[in-house]
């Protein structure tokens, strides 16, 4: 899920898997696929959290979670990447 935030390009990406990962990283195209760049942030429901300023447009993301690249469930749309698998896709205005 991806939460648009107050100030223009701040965006909250929320992760919720099951079973609950013990690790998610945040990557996509505006961390250049980094699995390590971003890691999220366990909330007290239970989700992860990060919140990262993106340029306007539409950014490809995944997230890593103990090590396993996965979509997001909640996204809005997913596309098929050049790997055969898919990204899930995010739009900031």
């Amino acid at each position: 899920m991806v939460i648009p935030g107050k100030k223009k390009g701040e965006t909250t990406f929320v992760c919720r898997l099951t079973p609950e990962p013990k690790k998610v990283c945040l990557v996509g195209d505006f961390n250049r696929w980094n699995p390590t760049k971003k890691r999220m942030v366990r909330s007290k429901d239970g989700s992860f959290r990060a919140r990262v300023s993106l340029a306007p447009g539409r950014h490809e993301y995944k997230f890593v979670a103990d090590g396993i690249w996965t979509t997001d469930p909640d996204a809005e749309s997913n596309v098929v990447n050049g790997h055969g698998t898919l990204n899930s896709v995010v739009v900031v205005q």
